[in-house]
């Protein structure tokens, strides 16, 4: 168990990412994806995290059936901002205090629960003052539909803007061995602010778990298919398999598996940091919640440190860039 910042609930050192139980990477079963939560409560793992967005509200849906017995069990975090368009994809950002008010009052109704546990802004609004958003996401926690506010791909000044309206117990951002953007600001504010960290993508999407290889086949509906992510598009991941293969050989000599090493090193970064992989199988939820036992050597955690500098692709691509790490506008001397 790990303490989420200063202020936040105490939670699994490993989380469950639940946005590929809805169709994000190549169809999934829902019968899976149920067993999938229900096996990671057995497991002691309790940090759920889902989205709005996921799958236009059917991954909430489908997390508040999985858990509707088992509610005091779980740490619910869900998170709410991009505004989908048409076919469901992101097109934009909306974090004005009446959204926020409108977006939690539906996730509370899909996730069948009168409280979220850990309310998270999608991404940082580029056009609303980030005190704004807070303020009324202090407003629902005073009213008790939530119990503690996070952020997601926030900057170091928005973190610190954010602190000073209420305090923040989580941020969430892309970190792995192969990506290590927030290593300079974002994880040095959360050390002075008392913010937990919240890493998505640990695992590279798969390709540092051996999932994901240079020649797996992905269907046209697995976001991995196209250029959203380069670093697993056909350009980019055979030169970052060969990288993941690094990770592989250090598990060997560890008696573990590559995912399980990849999470290992994240969780020896700081006590605060929580991965949550995220997966709709139980066998690759059972391999990393084995992750917290696993033991690296200084030469191991040297060896690793140097895979980011040899990787290959952008974070996102597209439109998708457009979507991230964005600066709150600064709020009107007049507010």
């Amino acid at each position: 168990m790990r303490q989420l910042g200063e202020v936040g609930p105490e939670v699994s050192a490993i989380g469950l990412g639940c946005m590929p139980m809805s169709g994000s990477y190549g169809s999934a079963d829902e019968a899976d994806s149920i067993a999938t939560i229900n096996r990671a409560l057995d497991l002691g793992i309790n940090l759920l995290d889902t989205a709005d967005v996921y799958g236009t509200g059917h991954n909430e849906e489908l997390v508040g059936r999985a858990i509707r017995d088992r509610r005091n069990e779980v740490v619910l975090a869900t998170k709410f901002g991009f505004v989908p368009g048409t076919d469901g994809s992101p097109t934009g950002i909306n974090g004005r205090p009446e959204y926020v008010r409108e977006a939690c009052e539906a996730s509370l109704r899909r996730l069948g629960v009168d409280t979220i546990d850990l309310y998270q802004q999608h991404r940082v609004d580029p056009e609303t003052p980030i005190e704004e958003t807070v303020g009324a996401l202090a407003e629902l926690v005073k009213e008790g539909k939530v119990r503690f506010i996070g952020l997601s791909e926030a900057l170091a000044p928005d973190l610190r803007r954010a602190a000073a309206v209420h305090p923040i117990s989580s941020v969430q951002s892309e970190y792995s061995l192969l990506e290590r953007g927030v290593e300079d600001e974002v994880l040095p504010a959360c050390d002075e602010l008392g913010i937990g960290f919240l890493p998505f993508a640990p695992l590279v999407r798969g390709l540092l778990a051996g999932s994901l290889t240079a020649t797996t086949e992905l269907s046209d509906s697995d976001y991995r298919s196209d250029n959203r992510f380069p670093r697993v598009s056909p350009e980019h991941r055979a030169a970052n398999a060969a990288l993941a293969q690094e990770v592989q050989e250090i598990a060997a000599a560890r008696s573990a598996t590559p995912g399980q090493v990849a999470l290992a090193w994240l969780l020896s970064r700081r006590p605060w940091i929580v991965p949550i992989p995220g997966t709709k199988r139980v066998a690759y939820l059972e391999d990393n919640a084995g992750a917290p036992a696993v033991q690296l050597t200084p030469e191991d955690e040297q060896r690793l440190d140097a895979l980011a500098g040899r990787v290959q692709g952008e974070r996102y691509g597209g439109g998708q860039q457009r979507l991230n790490r964005v600066a709150s506008p600064p709020l009107s001397p007049s507010a």
